[in-house]
């Protein structure tokens, strides 16, 4: 338990109210802005009302602050665009954009030692992010920040460089995609397909893809667009060779669609293995591996796969490293979960 002297309890109070005011005056716009689409024109907003807009976008979205695995800073958006130079073949607009942040990289690994990715600024909330949840029947999750089981990932992928040789990997749910990026530049894999279910959070995958081409070497890497809830196309269906994902078993109302999308996804092979690393966040993990084995998959938990990751845990848990607030194990440690279709 933390011994750190504790807030006050009426600041406390009064930060998580005024975040919930927030958060609520969020879904009001987005309410009435449905409802002014619908009229001929919604009334003039108040200042009360402008100044509530002015601090919605001030919510920072970041659940934590990660396991610090790979060194990573953030730069102005100008500063990508001057360090890659000719690179961008003149489309330097593309990337000068308000809402959005440059990050780098710097990987633990010899060979390509940098990747360079486009993030939106974890302070960047609007509107249309909970409109296109409900077009596309999808969460935004991908857009909040690149998420600490996102970084396990990747430095797990860093520290199995061999696991991925001369194979064809899919990540599920990439969010900017950092852990596929990751396997494209260090593993030698001979595909990589990076995908997530918002067209927005794809966008951003393409651009890292594309700011990153000259890490890549041989290995061929593209974004897409996948619902898991949707039939896949056939060119893709049983061709994998693996599988990664992080932090994808959050929400119950998805776990049917994701087994039995990496049932169909996931190459016939004794070889082929999917790799989740995710969080317990109370049954919900647990919910998620009965329906793989219900989906006739076969899956191990394993809590302790790396040393490093371990060690960095037990710091958190016991209270010798402060520097991650109210670290929760049920929620922040992921645990790796091997998926495979045959049973050893």
């Amino acid at each position: 338990m933390d011994s750190s002297p504790s807030p006050s309890p009426a600041p406390a109070r009064s930060r998580g109210a005024s975040n919930a005011t927030l958060r609520w005056d969020i879904l009001r716009r987005a309410l009435l802005a449905r409802s002014s689409s619908s009229s001929s024109r919604a009334p003039e907003g108040t200042s009360s009302d402008q100044q509530n807009k002015d601090n919605t976008n001030n919510i920072s979205r970041k659940a934590s602050r990660g396991f610090n695995l790979i060194e990573c800073h953030s730069l102005p958006i100008s500063q990508l665009a001057k360090s890659l130079g000719n690179s961008l073949n003149g489309n330097e607009n593309d990337l000068e954009c308000q809402k959005d942040v440059y990050v780098y990289y710097k990987l633990p690994c010899g060979g390509s030692s940098k990747l360079n990715l486009v993030y939106r600024r974890e302070d960047s909330l609007e509107l249309n992010d909970i409109e296109a949840s409900n077009r596309y029947n999808i969460d935004t999750t991908g857009l909040v920040c690149c998420w600490p089981s996102e970084e396990v990932l990747a430095y797990y992928c860093i520290n199995h460089l061999d696991m991925f040789r001369s194979k064809k990997v899919l990540e599920l749910g990439s969010g900017y995609g950092l852990a596929g990026l990751v396997i494209a530049a260090t593993t030698n894999a001979d595909e990589v397909v990076i995908s997530d279910g918002n067209p927005q959070v794809v966008a951003y995958i393409q651009k890292n893809i594309s700011i990153n081409a000259e890490n890549f070497g041989e290995t061929k890497v593209k974004s897409m667009i996948l619902h898991w809830d949707k039939e896949q196309a056939s060119e893709i269906l049983n061709t994998f060779d693996i599988i990664v994902a992080s932090d994808c078993t959050f929400f119950k109302q998805f776990h049917q669609s994701l087994a039995r999308a990496v049932k169909s996804l996931l190459k016939h092979s004794v070889t082929s293995q999917a790799i989740f690393l995710s969080p317990k966040r109370g049954d919900s993990l647990d919910k998620f591996l009965e329906i793989i084995e219900e989906n006739g998959l076969c899956c191990e938990l394993i809590e302790n796969y790396d040393p490093t990751v371990w060690n960095q845990h037990k710091k958190y848990v016991a209270g010798d490293d402060r520097t991650w607030p109210n670290y929760d194990e049920e929620h922040c440690y992921p645990l790796l979960v091997r998926i495979s279709s045959f049973s050893e």
